[in-house]
């Protein structure tokens, strides 16, 4: 394709750059024009910098039967007229699990009937990580690639944590390392059955051969700091390693019931603690006075019926709020970045553009990325057009594939 593009005919475009009480950004009757890879302007469709011969050929989509195809021109300029959908930053998933073996779909079976979910179920997902080879989780990841960029998802964290021995673990990172750069570093998932009565032991092979073997391939460390994983003394220890080793730290904190998670990620710099799902009052002021995002998971309660996360309560208080899917085959087997935005909306007290920003922007402050999550002048030019007129059908048409082209580095997928 060329190296530029004009997208025209944008009915409501969001840039996530805020103007005048705006967080999304709003611009109607938009367009962007994309080079190299990246925006090279923003604005009104009317005032976009295009030569005589571009703005004859926009006329021409603009007259097609077929609204949104594209027609080269011979200055090496793409023109595609949306005719008056939406388009959005494409969506950045910062929490993800997407290589493991196995199924778990009877524990889903067995929740709907009442059974309680459980931190342990995580262990026969190491068991079957364990007995996949190289080759059958590549696949799979390269599967769950392909449908996070179906649906609009651009950017996206994956987790080691269904290994847990230095090989696996190692294996894991280095796998998911060839399809994202947000990879993190999850040994301190659960206690693997093999050391259950030598936690000590595990935690130091966390910290030190383990750490060492896939740090090489990551960016991130995780611990799940809870009942039934590690403690918060366990979870301080194994982030003090990573962060010695240059990883930068995240925490799994709050799901299944009150702890100190979100005060241990608040105390070490975490770029954010994720679930939330069970915070104090105390927690809630500890995050809005730092720079630790609460991530959000609302699959992971639509899948496991627990209480879904107060929002509302975070988002007034002043925190950085993300959403992200949490897409893993225990307790949020879904990577679908437009339902978590219409589970905010309907279960969690966000608006609509509140969960949109938290789906893009959010995510892309969860991650440290000042590259994407908004559609501006420098931005890495991923983005997404919906086939409706404005980003309120994500959650108006919950269920429905309103993604209809996804752009990543300027390029359509």
């Amino acid at each position: 394709m060329s190296a530029r593009v004009l997208l025209t005919g944008i009915g409501e475009l969001t840039t996530n750059v805020a103007h005048d009480g705006d967080a999304c950004g709003t611009i109607r009757d938009a367009a962007v024009l994309v080079e190299d890879g990246h925006v090279a302007w923003v604005g009104a469709a009317a005032d976009a910098p295009i030569d005589r011969e571009t703005a004859a050929a926009r006329r021409d989509v603009g007259d097609s039967p077929r609204p949104g195809r594209a027609h080269a021109v011979s200055r090496g300029v793409e023109v595609v007229d949306v005719a008056g959908r939406a388009v959005l930053p494409g969506f950045v998933d910062s929490h993800t699990h997407l290589v493991f073996g196995g199924d778990r779909a009877d524990e889903f079976a067995a929740r709907m009937t009442g059974t309680p979910y459980a931190a342990g179920g995580i262990r026969r997902t190491v068991a079957a990580t364990r007995a996949a080879s190289d080759d059958e989780l590549r696949a799979r990841l390269a599967g769950f690639v392909v449908e996070l960029n179906g649906q609009g998802t651009t950017t996206f964290e994956v987790k080691t944590g269904y290994g847990l021995t230095v090989a696996d673990e190692e294996r894991s990172a280095r796998l998911a390392a060839e399809v994202t750069d947000e990879v993190t570093f999850l040994g301190a998932h659960v206690v693997p059955a093999e050391f259950e009565d030598r936690r000590d032991d595990y935690v130091e092979l966390v910290c030190g051969a383990m750490l060492d073997a896939c740090s090489p391939h990551a960016r991130w460390i995780d611990v799940f700091c809870e009942r039934g994983a590690f403690t918060p003394d366990e979870s301080r220890r194994v982030l003090e390693a990573g962060i010695a080793r240059g990883l930068l730290p995240r925490v799994h904190g709050n799901q299944l019931g009150p702890g100190e998670g979100v005060r241990l990620a608040v105390a070490v710099g975490a770029a954010s603690v994720d679930h939330c799902t069970h915070l104090s009052d105390e927690d809630v002021a500890a995050l809005a006075a730092s720079g630790t995002v609460a991530t959000l998971l609302p699959g992971v309660e639509f899948s496991t019926r627990q209480p879904y996360p107060d929002a509302r309560l975070l988002l007034d208080a002043g925190a950085t709020v993300a959403l992200a899917s949490d897409c893993n085959p225990g307790s949020s087997f879904t990577s679908s970045m437009p339902l978590m935005i219409a589970l905010a909306v309907r279960e969690m007290g966000m608006t609509v553009d509140e969960a949109v920003w938290a789906a893009t922007a959010g995510g892309a402050t969860a991650l440290r990325r000042t590259d994407v999550g908004a559609i501006a002048p420098g931005m890495r030019a991923d983005l997404l057009v919906l086939d409706a007129p404005s980003r309120t059908h994500l959650a108006y048409r919950p269920g429905v594939p309103l993604v209809s082209r996804v752009m990543k580095d300027g390029a359509w997928l």
